[in-house]
């Protein structure tokens, strides 16, 4: 009798380490079938801003190399190569603990999308990066950086985001488009292109209509890109408020190369925005380029961007940084930059700050 009763415990104490290592390998298998992740960054400099014809003041700002943002996102494994994906990321300001990049940004203003990933590529839905943005942002030194990024300064705080002073130069729609459908090919052999829709969500009129298409290519040091982009606005202008009467539409093509030698990584971008109000048209021409160069573990860092309109306000500006890196470890840096920016017939601005970033 006591040796069945201690049979009965064996194979009782069996079943329970079976069952338990049972529920450790469905987790296991779960696990690597969905993932959900948080991650962000946290970016704030200390210095003294002087935008064109304004006079200068000391700045606590959130945003120095890298706008700060956080975001979760994740992804489910539905086999066959299939596999849902989705990110929700907002931008904030940690000087003051606003959301958005700006007054007006939306919560989740960097990216809100659900998508399908397959063998012949990814489709994704929702509110997602410009293409545009995305390609101007990889091939400078100074990635995303609106405070110091010669190519983003230009691009995307030029067009009636300073008050200071009036410019028709710029890039409209902003660096993220609402209501837009994706598709993203596989990587083949290095080669890479994606596609771009955004609804106006209206039944009348061609308020807010966008698409876009880009393709890159990178081999090895070598890396190139193309971007067309192309913005459709109520002929009213009602989407730009009164920012420039009459605009109807806007084009932007814009090319783009880098190469990374031993001793630094070079970049050059060339774009060509045609904006098309009613009665006349304008063009901006903007070239960049850019260095980074490796000090041990740091980097130097330089840039420099020219732009000019003709039949608008007939404008140039230029703009250049110096900057240095060093990172204290894998997630975390501080930097020093200067900036210069001359706009023509005004007194030239200046920025220089020290911040800090870190990546979570």
């Amino acid at each position: 009798m006591l040796m069945k009763c201690t049979r009965i415990a064996t194979l009782r104490r069996i079943n329970h380490i079976a069952a338990t290592v049972a529920l450790m390998v469905i987790g296991v298998h779960a696990q690597a079938q969905s993932s959900v992740q948080l991650y962000g960054i946290v970016d704030t400099w200390i210095g003294l801003q002087k935008t064109p014809g304004k006079a200068s003041s000391w700045q606590e700002g959130g945003g120095g190399l890298s706008t700060s943002f956080w975001g979760f996102g994740g992804q489910e494994d539905l086999g066959g190569g299939y596999r849902t994906i989705f990110a929700i990321e907002g931008f904030f300001r940690p000087q003051n603990g606003a959301y958005g990049s700006f007054n007006g940004d939306p919560f989740f203003s960097r990216n809100a999308y659900v998508g399908l990933t397959m063998p012949a590529g990814t489709f994704t839905l929702g509110r997602q990066s410009s293409l545009l943005y995305l390609q101007a942002c990889q091939f400078n030194p100074f990635y995303a950086s609106f405070t110091f990024s010669p190519t983003i300064l230009q691009m995307y705080a030029g067009l009636g985001t300073y008050p200071s002073y009036r410019t028709d130069q710029g890039i409209v729609g902003g660096t993220a488009w609402s209501n837009a459908i994706q598709y993203a090919t596989p990587d083949l052999h290095g080669l890479t292109g994606h596609a771009m829709y955004a609804f106006g969500n209206s039944g009348s009129g061609n308020g807010s209509k966008q698409y876009s298409v880009q393709a890159s290519y990178r081999n090895g040091p070598f890396a190139a890109g193309a971007v067309y982009q192309y913005a459709n606005f109520n002929s009213t202008a009602g989407d730009l408020n009164s920012l420039l009467a009459g605009f109807h539409s806007q084009s932007a093509t814009q090319l783009a190369a880098s190469y990374e030698f031993s001793f630094a990584k070079l970049y050059g971008e060339y774009t060509y925005t045609n904006d098309d109000v009613i009665n006349r048209g304008f063009h901006v021409n903007m070239f960049e380029g850019g260095l980074s160069i490796p000090i041990g573990t740091s980097r130097i860092l330089a840039s420099y961007a020219y732009s000019r309109d003709s039949g608008g306000l007939n404008q140039n500006r230029q703009t250049a940084t110096l900057g240095y890196d060093y990172p204290l470890s894998k997630r975390t840096d501080l930097y020093a930059v200067y900036l210069y920016d001359h706009f023509a017939g005004l007194s030239s601005g200046e920025t220089a700050g020290v911040g800090i970033r870190t990546r979570f």
